[in-house]
């Protein structure tokens, strides 16, 4: 359940190369930034996501079915500019202990270390809310982007072949990474 604070967070981080950038969540007066955010994205970047986040009715259904305690859009600002978008997308049921992770930045702030920033705050508002564990597939072509979850501490758990189906049909498999955000009951 989203509390007050959640609501309300900010952190203001710095980069490496100085860099300041603002994480809050996502609000319905985004609605603009974020159809401008990802109005660039190229082909070749939206082969590699689940929705086509080029179509502006997405973006803002997005926006207009904000429900907190269903997805945790978090967004990175600077200025007046989303240069990120990241989410927690809450399991329910069985699997109401864990969140699926998603992540895009802009490409002018890739590899720059706010990826980093994004999913450690993401990791300190699920263990806010009590989850046990965050999970994401990551299709294997972006070695980068898995090597970054595991030096955060996501496990690889298995990867399945064929899993991701491109635009042109094309199949790419994925691994599943796992963060373990509660320790086992016979661990201190």
């Amino acid at each position: 359940m989203t509390s007050q604070f959640d609501v309300n967070y900010r952190r203001l981080v710095t980069l490496g190369d100085g860099a300041r950038v603002l994480l809050r969540l996502l609000t319905e007066a985004d609605r603009k930034a974020l159809l401008e955010m990802y109005a660039p994205t190229t082909p070749d970047d939206a082969r590699y996501m689940r929705q086509d986040v080029r179509d502006p009715k997405l973006i803002e259904s997005w926006v207009d079915d904000l429900d907190y305690d269903r997805v945790l859009p978090l967004v990175a600002v600077v200025g007046e500019r989303i240069v990120g978008n990241s989410t927690l997308h809450f399991g329910t049921g069985p699997t109401r202990h864990a969140a699926e992770v998603h992540i895009f930045l802009t490409k002018d702030f890739r590899r720059r270390g706010l990826g980093v920033q994004m999913i450690q705050t993401l990791i300190e508002l699920a263990r806010r809310r009590g989850l046990h564990y965050l999970h994401g597939q990551i299709v294997t072509d972006q070695a980068s982007v898995i090597k970054a979850f595991q030096q955060m501490g996501f496990q690889i758990k298995c990867t399945l072949d064929n899993f991701f189906m491109m635009p042109d049909g094309d199949m790419r498999d994925t691994v599943l990474v796992v963060f373990k955000l509660m320790p086992e009951r016979n661990e201190f």
